[in-house]
């Protein structure tokens, strides 16, 4: 069994600006873990997370991969305070994690263009009202709009233009993001799905989704 990254820095305080470490954290930690042979066979040279919050899931793959210190890692988040709790645990962690303020990776789109060989994604899925949308705080990591979408989506039609032709996209995803249309979504956009974890945790129904190219 792959340990888990460091966090014990984090306090009570920290959690009030950042999303503490839950259920989907842990089963994104465990699908990487199920799927670490198949990310050491891939070589990856460039790691992205989406969104990292605190950290964990970015800094698991940088512990974890047999040639880490061979692959670059970013980490693009949103929220200043989770850019920081990134930052502080990679250090924790003796990662070199290199981590952008910004929303989705929009300022890197040009330099990542098909470089990315491994994709990661805790969005926002929780179904909201359109008005929660648009946070720059900590209600950015969980509003997700109608269906729980609005961020997803936009990643969705970014995926063309900075996946390698080998790489890899893991998605976390609720049930009632609709699946089933996520995969039609992302077939017509030349990608296979696979469900390749699902957990319930109390009312919510969680999914690691793996799609690579068709």
């Amino acid at each position: 069994m792959l340990s888990t990254p460091d966090y014990s820095h984090f306090t009570g305080q920290d959690y009030e600006k950042i999303y503490e470490p839950s259920e989907d954290t842990f089963l994104f930690l465990d699908a990487l873990e199920k799927d670490i042979n198949f990310l050491n066979n891939l070589k990856p040279e460039i790691v992205v997370e989406i969104g990292p919050g605190s950290g964990l899931v970015i800094n698991f793959l940088a512990k974890h991969l047999k040639d880490a210190r061979k692959t670059f890692f970013i980490a693009a988040d949103i929220n200043k305070d989770a850019c920081l709790a990134t930052q502080l645990t990679s250090y924790k962690n003796n990662n070199d994690i290199n981590i952008i303020n910004c929303d989705l990776i929009e300022p890197l789109m040009d330099r990542l263009k098909n470089k990315v060989d491994v994709l990661l994604f805790n969005p926002p899925y929780v179904v909201t009202e359109s008005e929660e949308l648009g946070s720059r705080g900590l209600q950015a990591v969980w509003a997700g709009g109608a269906d729980g979408r609005h961020v997803m989506d936009r990643v969705f039609n970014q995926l063309n233009k900075i996946i390698t032709k080998n790489g890899v996209f893991y998605l976390v995803a609720l049930k009632q993001n609709n699946i089933d249309d996520i995969e039609i979504y992302l077939s017509n956009l030349g990608f296979k799905m696979d469900v390749f974890m699902n957990r319930r945790a109390g009312i919510e129904n969680l999914f690691i989704l793996k799609f690579t190219r068709k």
